[in-house]
């Protein structure tokens, strides 16, 4: 059984930011809405969630933006790193300059008719030590929360990326209902998204519990199955991943078949607990061959639009990247896979 999309009216504003553009659209959004208008989005990644932006070899330049818009991708995923550039004693503040730099990589995309959701990403000390850095994680999304308000609606909110560790479902359970209320006082209709523990494992989500009376929540998982195919050679898995090298994916009926039964097991639960689904995350790193690397990507993007899943793929132009920032191009092979409509364009 798929999920019954109820569209509900929504002013979708692009341009100015001032505050009478504040809660665009006073009636109640919907999150089967808000969810499709995500569609088919692209991670840029590598970026904000570095140490420093350009530590991990991608500066955001305004022609990305121009680039994903032109291509047919309509959203954009930015990850950012807030726990690097902010204090660690109360309240907390947020440095300045990163602010602003984060609010210019929003506007490009809103400019462009591009849906931007912000994350907290790599806050590795929350998963590390969550009881301690929950005062923290609350003041940043207060501080991000207030700072936003203003913006449209088509800026979304996604509380932290993959919790795990000592995060356990009881903690981010209790975190994340926090975060949403903080939240919802100063932006009451904003799209906000949520995932499991485990970093965001679909296997997880039946743990997750959220506030029943919130009615703009989006459920996000990742999805990089096989393992050894989709993390071949990547130096962050640790050394066992250089003896993946060479693993394919074909498309045999046991492979195909895999992903199924994990999209379908996290629709089985969508449906059950009535709310929208993304795939925040998916792609196979550069070392894989390519031909496996576009095949495995547009099978998993194909069954996640036939259950109504909207995605982001990982990443835009590092290891995973759909598009060769040194050689100016896009990687062909992965752009029809995950935007088949552009053929050749």
């Amino acid at each position: 059984m798929r999920i019954r999309i109820v569209l509900a009216c929504l002013v979708i504003a692009s341009g100015a930011f001032s505050a009478d553009k504040r809660q665009e659209g006073a009636q109640e959004k919907n999150a089967f809405h808000c969810n499709s208008l995500i569609g088919r989005g692209v991670n840029l990644g590598n970026a904000l969630e570095a140490p420093e932006e350009g530590k991990w070899g991608v500066r955001l330049e305004e022609e990305y933006f121009d680039l994903i818009a032109g291509a047919g991708f309509t959203s954009v995923r930015i990850p950012v790193r807030w726990s690097e550039h902010a204090d660690v004693t109360a309240p907390y503040t947020i440095d300045n300059a990163f602010l602003a730099r984060v609010d210019w990589a929003i506007k490009q995309a809103l400019s462009r008719k591009l849906v931007a959701i912000v994350n907290i990403h790599h806050y590795e000390e929350i998963v590390k030590a969550p009881v301690e850095q929950k005062e923290r994680f609350l003041a940043l999304w207060k501080q991000i929360a207030d700072h936003y308000r203003d913006y449209p609606n088509t800026l979304y909110f996604e509380l932290l990326n993959e919790p795990c560790k000592k995060l356990t479902n009881e903690l981010w359970n209790e975190y994340a209902d926090e975060a949403i209320r903080l939240i919802r006082k100063s932006n009451p209709t904003r799209g906000i998204i949520v995932g499991p523990t485990s970093w965001n494992n679909i296997s997880e989500l039946k743990n997750l519990k959220l506030p029943r009376d919130d009615k703009n929540l989006i459920v996000t998982f990742h999805y990089y199955q096989p393992f050894k195919f989709t993390h071949q050679g990547a130096s962050w898995v640790g050394r066992q991943s250089n003896a993946w090298l060479g693993t394919t994916w074909t498309g045999t009926e046991k492979q195909r078949q895999d992903i199924i039964s994990h999209l379908e097991q996290a629709i089985q639960w969508a449906n059950e607990n009535q709310l929208p689904l993304f795939m925040g995350e998916f792609g196979a790193y550069g070392k894989a061959d390519m031909a496996s690397r576009a095949k495995w990507t547009a099978f998993v993007r194909s069954e996640a639009e036939k259950r109504g899943i909207s995605w982001a793929y990982w990443e835009f132009c590092a290891g995973f990247g759909v598009y060769d920032s040194t050689q100016g191009k896009w990687r062909r092979e992965l752009l029809n896979s995950l935007i088949p409509e552009n053929g050749t364009n």
